[in-house]
């Protein structure tokens, strides 16, 4: 994928957000896996800008977590140990349950036509078995979620749904075993958002996160 031109933009500021969109895709994707090293003479030739904005766009990206500096090396994209997992999902559940309440509070009306059809996909998933498109679903219904809350704040914290489930998440996440009753727990939080129950939502809504954690921790002690 090519990026405009700098002379084609009417701004620096446009072109350092639009590098550090497509980095930002490739490493949710996959393209650039935790660890790998971004060196910055191949990604200027690869996406057609001065080094310049691509350093900004690298500076970003390490202010959302995604990259982290490796001294003379340059960047890498962040890796994740379990400690630094743990504490990630720990404020996945803040967050989580806040636009859970958030979404019931403020959109129960809307919650089955906007969350439903990304559950039915996600639950499409488990048979035959497909852990992307299961991954895919599974961020696709948190951000749903965020996006029922309508609140501009909560929604700025947003990236690290995605970070934890397409970056930092291990297999032990990505599983047969954790991901029905995951998509099961999904069902709850939908019914207690369309229920117009904040309390609920909030409850079942950290309940699932911390279901998460648990496997986390376990699969630490196994080790």
């Amino acid at each position: 994928m090519m990026v405009e031109q700098e002379s084609a933009l009417p701004a620096r500021t446009k072109l350092v957000d639009e590098v550090a969109r497509v980095l930002r895709q490739r490493i949710y994707g996959g393209v650039y896996p935790p660890g790998e090293l971004l060196r910055q003479v191949q990604l200027s030739q690869d996406l057609n800008v001065s080094r310049t904005p691509l350093r900004e766009a690298l500076r970003l990206l390490q202010s959302e977590g995604l990259v982290a500096a490796e001294g003379a090396r340059g960047v890498s994209v962040a890796r994740a140990d379990r400690g630094r997992l743990i504490n990630a999902y720990s404020l996945r559940e803040m967050l989580d349950g806040l636009a859970a309440r958030q979404a019931a509070e403020k959109n129960p009306g809307r919650a089955r036509e906007r969350l439903e059809p990304l559950l039915e996909q996600q639950f499409a998933t488990l048979s035959p078995w497909s852990p992307a498109d299961y991954v895919r679903f599974n961020v696709d219904f948190h951000m749903a979620v965020i996006e029922l809350a309508e609140n501009e704040f909560l929604a700025a914290q947003a990236a690290v749904v995605r970070l934890t489930a397409t970056v930092f998440a291990p297999s032990v996440l990505v599983c047969s075993e954790r991901a029905r009753p995951a998509v099961d727990e999904h069902r709850l939080v939908l019914e207690a958002i369309a229920s117009g129950d904040g309390d609920a939502a909030e409850r079942v809504s950290r309940a699932h996160i911390r279901a998460t954690i648990e496997c986390l921790k376990a699969d630490h002690r196994e080790r």
